[in-house]
């Protein structure tokens, strides 16, 4: 995975540079063990807060080339990655609601 706290690091910066981004705050770093069948390394996570202009899928399409850029190659679910970066649903609910209904629905949620 190589040193994921710099990887971290990349994608803040990364994602402060957005066009029409602000990074306004960024969580403490976490470390979590990985969720599925592939035996791999802990994890560490982060959030963070963007003010942007950008639209959920712009965003999303940004947060994937940021992961390529640090060598995610997207191969298996649930497979180790150097980096993952991705908009978290909670605070776009009104701006995508049919994308996060659906997923919402297979996860077993009400909307």
């Amino acid at each position: 995975m190589g040193d994921r706290a710099a990887h971290l690091a990349y994608a803040r910066a990364r994602l402060g540079a957005l066009p029409g981004t602000r990074l306004l705050a960024a969580s403490s770093v976490d470390e979590t063990a990985p969720i599925g069948p592939v035996a791999q390394p802990a994890y560490l996570n982060q959030m963070v807060l963007l003010e942007t202009s950008l639209r959920p899928a712009e965003l999303l399409a940004q947060c994937r080339t940021i992961e390529a850029e640090r060598g995610r190659e997207r191969r298996e679910r649930w497979g180790p990655n150097r980096a993952g970066a991705g908009p978290d649903d909670s605070p776009s609910r009104a701006a995508e609601p049919r994308v996060l209904a659906s997923r919402d629905r297979r996860a077993g949620r009400q909307t």
